[in-house]
Formats: C-alpha cells, structure tokens, sequence
C-alpha cells in the first residue's frame, strides 16, 4: 500500500518549464522501457510508433476563463470559471475579501455583469447576461498553470492550445498535446498511424496536490468527458490488430479508461472521478505520451500506476539529473503499460 509521502520528490525550481520552446517538437522525450531509460527528441516519436498504432487526443480547448472584477459593493473580485454549464451559466472559483452571496452582482473585466447563483461546494454559480463563450473569448484571461510566473500573452495564446483543439471547455490545457505541430502529426499519418479524439474538458482540480496521506480519502475532482463511437471503434480494430492504443496525455487516458470501466469501452457523455493509484488495471491504453508531474499529485500516481511505482522514481530521477524541463511547458515521457501484452 503506498502513501502520500510516497509520491513526494524534490524538483529544483530551475526545472520547472517556464516558457515554451519555440518549435513544439523541439522538445525532449525520456523513452522509458521497463527499467531502460533512453533519451530522446520528441520527433522520435515517429520512429517509436508503429503502423496501425493508434494516437488518441483530447481535443479540448482551453478557455479565456481568468477575470478580474469588482462586487457592485465595491469590493475586488477574482474569477476563475471551472465548468461552463449552458451557455449562460458557469460555476467559478471566487476569490474575494468577503465572499459574495446569491443575488449579487459582479463587474468582470470593466466590460460585463454577472450574478451570483447558488453555490455548488467550493464553487459559486454564476449567471451571465450574454452567450459565456463570447464573452469569455472577448474578455477574458488564459489561465496558466500557478507554477508558471508570467502573465500570459499572445504566445501563449497559440502555445497553450494544441493544433487540434476544437472543443471550448479547458481551464487548462492537455499539456502532452502541446509537443504535435502539423508536420509531426503528417510524419505520423504518413507512417500509418491512426489517429482519434476524445474530449475531457481539464479542470483546476488537475494542479491541486493530494493531502490526505491515505490516499483512499482523498476526494478527486471532477472533469467532464465524451467518448465518441468513431473512437471506440478505431480502439477495438486497433486492439484486434495487436497494435497499440496510446493515450496522448493523461486526460486522454482518463477519458478511455473512465469509458471503460464496465470492462469494456462504451461510448458517451459522463462526469469522471477516476482517481487511479499503482494497483490499477488498465483496460484500453497500452502506451501513454505525458510530460513530468508535480509532487504528490494525482497524476504521478496514474503514471506510476501505468508504468511501475520503482521504474517512475527511476525515470524523475534521471530526468532531473538530465535537466529535463518539467511540467506544462516542459519535456516528455513515453510509456508502457506493465500490463502491455506482447505485440502481435
């Protein structure tokens, strides 16, 4: 049984990605293979995919979803929207000298008011007088993760987002995505490599640590997805094959195997809390494309839970003594499932 404690490292902050790079495949990627450890570029990756593999890819896009306003008391307010629900209501984390109650009104961005609606747990509620995603676009801010320092500008506008994103619904981004540029994704089909998307919209949830050290007690987030037929068909002939299904980031991954939990994967719309610890069985993914994770977070658990607890320590130890760049901005893994079967 591990505990929270097991899931703690130290990272020099000089490794915490602050900036992209300017090309997006330019980036590093640790192949890890068992116990082997292989450094790589990321455009090798055309190389470690075969025909027939199957990439699946979260096509969310990640909102304008930060706010700064005023309470029509006159109190400052921040907004960041969690999840829109319609395209007139949102819920929001609130932060605020004194928190705002139903009925209340907020200035956002000096350019439109909100109401404040019921609260829904930690978050508020909030009704907008126009379509969200128009106004969100026009007015709002993109989030970056709170480990990154700058304010976030018109670069990361672009290099926040994948090149396939397509569905309005992030507060951040698939962060595994962001390594694809349209050549690379060209290599890849050329090669006859498959492609399919899902969509999980990521919540804030994503950069909160656990911290309960039992880990059983710990309340996951959650996120919401959907599991298109066209996909769960492209994974059932891939599986047929013998090939691989590689998820590109670990909300891709929690989509397919969130989908998969009646023992095989099922197509549809759903809320997922899927807190996945070493002990896992993976139903649908074989391999897995991430970047490096924050201590104590949900998400190293998954990937030691996909990879192996000791071939993970193994592999963040090496990737800081190697000065790889963690987290959003950061470099990649590549991964297999202990579970994998032997290729056909």
């Amino acid at each position: 049984m591990y505990s929270l404690s097991d899931f703690d490292f130290n990272l020099p902050p000089e490794r915490i990605a602050q900036f992209p790079l300017p090309d997006r495949s330019a980036s590093r990627l640790l192949h890890v293979d068992g116990a082997q450890l292989v450094d790589r570029q990321f455009a090798d990756i055309v190389n470690l995919l075969q025909a027939g593999d199957l990439l699946v890819m979260n096509d969310t896009r990640v909102l304008k979803a930060r706010f700064f306003g005023v309470k029509d008391s006159g109190g400052k307010v921040e907004a960041l929207v969690e999840r829109v629900l319609d395209n007139r209501t949102v819920l929001a984390q609130l932060r605020a000298s004194k928190s705002p109650g139903p009925g209340v009104k907020i200035r956002l961005a000096d350019a439109f008011d909100v109401t404040v609606g019921e609260r829904a747990g930690e978050f508020f509620t909030l009704h907008f007088e126009a379509d969200v995603f128009d106004l969100i676009e026009a007015h709002g801010r993109l989030p970056l993760p709170p480990y990154i320092e700058h304010t976030a500008d018109a670069f990361d506008e672009t290099r926040y987002q994948t090149v396939f994103n397509k569905v309005p619904g992030a507060v951040a981004a698939p962060t595994a995505g962001l390594h694809f540029d349209e050549a690379l994704l060209a290599q890849l089909k050329a090669k006859g490599v498959n492609f399919a998307y899902v969509t999980l919209h990521v919540g804030a949830g994503t950069f909160q640590p656990v911290r309960t050290e039992v880990l059983s007690e710990h309340k996951m987030h959650t996120e919401w997805y959907t599991m298109p037929q066209a996909t769960v068909d492209a994974v059932r002939a891939t599986r047929a094959a013998g090939r691989d299904v590689v998820a590109v980031g670990t909300t891709s991954l929690r989509a397919l195997e969130s989908a998969s939990q009646s023992g095989a994967l099922e197509a549809g719309s759903a809320d997922t809390a899927l807190f996945i610890t070493p002990g896992y069985q993976f139903k649908t993914v074989t391999r897995l494309i991430t970047n490096f994770h924050l201590p104590k977070s949900t998400l190293l658990m998954l990937v030691s839970a996909f990879a192996g607890y000791d071939e993970i320590r193994a592999a963040y130890a090496h990737a800081i003594a190697q000065e790889y760049r963690f987290f959003s901005y950061g470099d990649a893994m590549l991964l297999t499932t202990q579970a994998r079967a032997p290729r056909i």
